[in-house]
């Protein structure tokens, strides 16, 4: 006679493949940080679970977006001053929590974006004209990454949903060390879905996310810019040059950029609408 324990582990041979796919597991995937033996289980694990398996596809096609972006800067040797402040970067348990709470991406892949980036920004921006254009564009970039970044989610596209919005405007206004507002873009017919706090070239940044019935998503970017613009004029200016078009202005040494997959026109008005409220 077979002892009923036994019974029951022979019924259920393999009960690691019901277990969840967890977070880490599809970073290390996506990383290529397992050997074959780890791989394949895990992979197998990831298809039979298809909430798993589309959050692997998200996740793969924000990393070879990023690459595209700046594929060219990806390839250029880092600068000795941005070596050195990625390596102590990499030492600091909070930078790390931060960049790894960036939409889910592995680290190692957004890290390689920022640095490349960041450097091709330093190369490149000294003929760009006055210090409104040349931090205007960097921060019209920052916003389009962050922008692509977080609106695709499904289940968490904001870290403060609109429904504790008093929390929301308290905890970035501190973070930011300005008092924020949130407009209301109800009559364009957008609702706020809620807000994140994100880490920026001069300091934190805070992107309010809304959406409308029709599913298209915008984001507002709030933040700090270099003091060289802080005394220039407040002006809203077009860029296309990221991976989604906006719109943004400086005023008084903060930034602001408005970022979506509208025309043009509609995406000024929807600008000049945030612009009245703030």
């Amino acid at each position: 006679m077979t002892h009923p324990d036994r019974q029951a582990m022979i019924a259920d041979p393999s009960p690691s493949a019901a277990r969840p796919v967890t977070d880490d597991e599809l970073h290390a995937l996506i990383d290529g940080r397992l050997p074959p033996a780890e791989r394949e289980p895990l992979e197998q694990r990831v298809r039979q679970q298809p909430e798993a398996a589309e959050r692997l596809r998200r996740w793969r096609a924000q990393r070879d977006l990023l690459r595209s972006l700046h594929a060219e800067v990806l390839q250029e040797p880092l600068p000795p001053a941005m070596r050195d402040a990625l390596t102590r970067s990499a030492t600091s348990r909070q930078a790390a929590q931060t960049w790894w709470r960036l939409g889910g991406m592995a680290a190692s892949v957004l890290l390689a974006f920022t640095a490349g980036w960041l450097s091709h920004m330093q190369w490149n921006t000294a003929d760009r004209g006055s210090p409104l254009a040349r931090n205007g564009v960097e921060f019209a970039r920052q916003a389009a990454v962050a922008h692509v970044l977080f609106t695709p989610e499904v289940r968490h596209p904001v870290e403060v949903a609109a429904a504790d919005q008093a929390h929301l405007v308290q905890w970035l206004s501190k973070r930011l060390g300005k008092p924020l507002s949130v407009p209301q873009l109800s009559e364009q017919g957008y609702q706020l879905m809620g807000g994140r706090l994100l880490p920026g070239s001069t300091g934190a940044r805070a992107q309010f996310m809304y959406q409308h019935s029709g599913g298209t998503r915008l984001t507002l970017y709030v933040g700090a810019v270099d003091k060289g613009a802080a005394a220039a004029e407040t002006a809203f200016r077009f860029t296309d040059e990221g991976p989604v078009p906006g719109f943004y202005w400086v005023d008084d040494g903060w930034g602001y950029a408005l970022s979506g997959p509208l025309p043009r026109e509609a995406l000024a008005a929807l600008a000049q609408a945030v612009y009245r409220q703030l």
